[in-house]
């Protein structure tokens, strides 16, 4: 029987195979598919808003849940960088909870947890947020919310998903996602080092170029 290690091997090979395909042939059916953003995201933006949801201006104690680093590089169709990109991203707490009046959830709202967070793409286009590993809500498969805001165009907006999460064979959004594109917006939240419990990567990969 395939242990762990060798089915985690063989799902990040074939995705970067996937990413290099989507690199060098620029296929629109390998492009980061497009998905909505949903009815949570904030009807007023916090003014703790960077890059970093785990720790909330003027609140001592960090965010709950599994901390992790999200990172990876917005890239063109043609697998060139995206440079000074403002990236968004937001999430339910680990309560399940959104920053949203509409929430309906009972359980309290997770004052250490910013929600929702923004940076901007370097010059090698590399992105980085500290957040949580996502939870479901009632629903919902576990996710994270992105938008990609570039200059005078329309936003572009996905969502981030659990790699090997039993939760996404049932979740309608997760679903629609043409079976060959799923592998770009599926997320392995592995071990990372001192200071930050888990690492995750992904690229994003912009129809444009």
């Amino acid at each position: 029987m395939m242990n762990k290690s060798r089915r985690r091997l063989i799902k990040s090979v074939a995705g970067l195979v996937t990413t290099l395909a989507a690199h060098s042939l620029g296929a629109s059916s390998l492009l980061t598919p497009r998905q909505t953003a949903g009815p949570f995201y904030p009807a007023r933006l916090p003014l703790d808003d960077d890059n970093d949801l785990t720790r909330v201006s003027g609140q001592e104690q960090p965010a709950r849940g599994d901390i992790c680093d999200l990172h990876g590089r917005l890239l063109d169709r043609n697998g060139h960088p995206l440079a000074g990109v403002r990236i968004e991203i937001w999430q339910c707490d680990a309560n399940g909870r959104y920053r949203h009046p509409r929430d309906p959830g009972r359980e309290p709202i997770e004052p250490g947890f910013q929600g929702f967070g923004h940076t901007l793409s370097d010059a090698n286009g590399h992105y980085r947020f500290r957040t949580i590993r996502p939870v479901p809500y009632p629903g919902r498969t576990p996710h994270i919310h992105v938008a990609v805001r570039p200059p005078g165009e329309e936003p572009f907006v996905t969502q981030f998903y659990i790699a090997d999460e039993p939760r996404n064979a049932d979740d309608f959004l997760f679903q629609r996602i043409p079976v060959e594109q799923r592998p770009l917006v599926l997320v392995d939240f592995i071990p990372g080092g001192k200071g930050s419990p888990l690492r995750a990567e992904r690229d994003i990969i912009m129809g444009v170029g």
